[in-house]
């Protein structure tokens, strides 16, 4: 496992957000994939299948979340992800039960990549969430992308 993360790390600190609207930046919010675990690529249909698992999840923290789209710079790569108002702890443990290797964080409008599975790696400082963020009128289905 530590060769998929060695791979994948590198790429997720280069991830953009695609939004339809503005998060306010006056608290702390997570950004959570249920997309493939653990690395593996799978169908979209089983994404799907634990997206909606993951979004049951969230709803029971009964804090205000939002849906979203992390891509990789060219858009050649794009999970759906939820944006949640909860603290970093929650936030791991969330991860941690989808099976990812990371969340990113954001508080105070810096945004971090923290890793899930080993508590060792550092927490990588990826600066102005603002930087990262992409203002779109919908969100791409990213189905034919997987």
């Amino acid at each position: 496992m530590e060769n998929v993360i060695d791979t994948l790390w590198p790429n997720y600190q280069t991830t953009h957000f695609l939004f339809t609207q503005r998060l306010s930046h006056d608290f702390p919010f997570a950004i959570i994939t249920a997309h493939n675990p653990s690395g593996s690529l799978l169908s979209p249909s089983q994404n799907r299948l634990l997206d909606r698992q993951l979004q049951f999840k969230i709803q029971q923290y009964n804090s205000p979340y939002r849906a979203l789209i992390g891509a990789a710079p060219d858009l050649s790569h794009m999970e759906k992800s939820w944006a949640i108002f909860i603290d970093k702890e929650q936030a791991l443990e969330l991860g941690r039960e989808f099976n990812q290797h990371a969340i990113y964080y954001v508080s105070q409008g810096i945004l971090s990549l923290i890793a899930c599975i080993d508590p060792q790696m550092p927490e990588v400082d990826m600066g102005a969430f603002n930087q990262r963020l992409r203002l779109v009128n919908e969100l791409p289905d990213i189905g034919a992308h997987l």
